[in-house]
């Protein structure tokens, strides 16, 4: 058992977690947990995603102040003020959503292997006591560190429905311990305590043993899989932690970026399908294409079911300038606008399977037809379960692997404004997309000739493009992601934002 003597604790390099087991730990969050001490990047994100630009960039303005008056004035003056500018105003919900679906890739990326390994250790029961709101942290916390949490407690107006930006108390220092005392009501303390500053010496020194976690901006990463859980799905715009410098970046260089987005769109609209990946590097977006891809159908000729996996709502466009011809794409609920401005006919299915079969088929008896099975973009290395319906369409199948290169923005959202998706994506400042087309299925391995299940075909065309890629197979589907990220089934939101994802 290691004690604090003269009001130190030992390195967290100094714990032997074979010395005797341990059961219970109280740790904080942010520069022990997490390799940043910094906790400025998750609230720039809620201000962000469920406040405004606007919002985002006074945070951003406010950064310099808000340092002297961490470090001249208090750490509770600091936080006072950072929750005021990111909170004030907000609806509970929208914070809810975003600390659901946007917060825990970037806390999860963010893990120190060290102190996980000595948090996960301790397996009956962990506690994080953390300054940020508890309304912030809670999903990833509980999610993907298996553990209760403990945070800064927001007040609300009367309604509850929105916050008034005022804090009920901030849990730094003595509260900490207030917190720890409370929570471990029987007497018997932590086992563990696990702190990074001096207001964390407080909850620390009540623990059986404690350690401190020395600033290490370069630490070793827990990987990702190895928490408890894993962030398949996720939302928000930002690709990057938005350190001060890449909030800086992200917020200054999106109108320019609009602006940008605009000409790649409208310059290459007018060009003929076979000329467009040329005029695609003019503009800086990086098209490379591998493979052989499919022969145009002869005249009178069926043509072929070109089956991608779906990183963005750009894929069929993609495809059809890698082939260098014109093919049809089919989705969900397509607007009039993506409808106008697609340089490829869009069919909107309409979610019956025999209408969408007969749709399909006629289709495909006019020429290629491009067909994302997932149903949904998923930005992760991970397929989703692919619909088995393009399978008993034709014996024509041609697997396509494509992957999105995206820097700064997402070209993709479960919750925001779908028809600018696309733009998002070209708003980056080097965007590109690998198309690789792969061997075409041969007749036994198909449905119509071979005789093969659907599900088979499909599942069979899953675990190609997962291996050209890299990917790991699933059987999530789109109900799923919408759930998780958007509380909802996907075919409401699809509906009311008109651009499937």
């Amino acid at each position: 058992m290691v004690k604090a003597a003269a009001g130190k604790f030992p390195p967290v390099s100094a714990y032997d977690g074979s010395a005797s087991a341990r059961r219970t730990v109280a740790a904080d969050l942010d520069g022990t947990l997490l390799v940043s001490s910094s906790a400025f990047p998750y609230y720039f994100l809620v201000a962000l995603e469920a406040g405004s630009y606007l919002r985002a960039l006074v945070l951003l303005l406010t950064a310099p102040l808000l340092l002297v008056l961490y470090v001249g004035v208090s750490e509770a003056a600091a936080i006072g003020l950072l929750v005021f500018i990111t909170f004030a105003g907000l609806r509970v919900r929208d914070v809810e959503a975003v600390s659901r679906a946007v917060l825990p890739r970037h806390y999860a990326a963010g893990v120190r292997a060290d102190t996980w390994a000595v948090f996960r250790g301790c397996a009956e029961r962990r506690v994080v006591i953390t300054a940020s709101p508890a309304v912030m942290v809670g999903e990833f916390v509980r999610e993907f560190l298996g553990a209760e949490v403990a945070g800064t407690e927001l007040e609300t107006f009367p309604s509850g429905k929105r916050f008034t930006g005022r804090i009920k108390a901030v849990l730094v220092g003595k509260k900490k311990r207030e917190v720890v005392e409370r929570l471990f009501a029987g007497g018997d303390m932590p086992d563990v305590g696990l702190g990074d500053r001096e207001s964390d010496h407080d909850f620390m020194a009540i623990c059986k043993e404690a350690y401190m976690v020395p600033k290490n901006r370069r630490a070793a990463r827990a990987a990702a899989d190895g928490l408890l859980s894993r962030a398949i799905f996720h939302d928000g715009r930002l690709v990057r932690r938005p350190d001060p410098a890449h909030a800086l970046f992200a917020l200054a260089y999106l109108p320019v970026g609009f602006v940008i987005a605009l000409l790649r769109v409208f310059l290459n609209l007018p060009v003929p399908a076979r000329f467009v990946r040329h005029t695609y590097r003019l503009t800086g977006i990086r098209l490379a294409i591998r493979g052989t891809p499919p022969p145009a159908p002869r005249p009178g000729a069926p043509g072929s079911l070109l089956v991608c996996n779906h990183r963005t709502a750009l894929d069929p466009i993609i495809v059809s300038i890698a082939l260098g011809r014109s093919v049809t794409c089919v989705t969900y609920s397509v607007s009039r606008l993506s409808t106008a401005i697609s340089p490829i006919p869009a069919v909107a299915l309409s979610r019956d399977r025999a209408a969408d079969a007969a749709r399909i088929a006629a289709l495909l008896e006019k020429g290629d037809v491009v067909v994302c099975p997932e149903g949904t973009t998923c930005r992760e290395p991970f397929l989703l379960r692919f619909s088995a319906l393009f399978a008993e369409l034709t014996e024509r199948i041609v697997p396509v692997a494509v992957e999105a290169r995206q820097g700064t923005y997402y070209g993709s959202t479960a919750r925001g404004w779908k028809f600018l998706d696309p733009y998002f994506f070209y708003m980056n400042p080097r965007p590109g997309y690998e198309v690789t087309f792969l061997p075409a299925l041969r007749p036994e391995e198909t449905c119509v000739a071979g005789g093969r299940s659907a599900v088979d075909v499909a599942n069979h065309v899953q675990r190609v493009i997962a291996k050209e890629l890299g990917f790991q197979g699933t059987a999530l589907t789109r109900k799923d992601k919408y759930m998780k990220l958007a509380g909802n089934d996907g075919i409401v939101a699809a509906a009311a934002k008109a651009k499937p994802n």
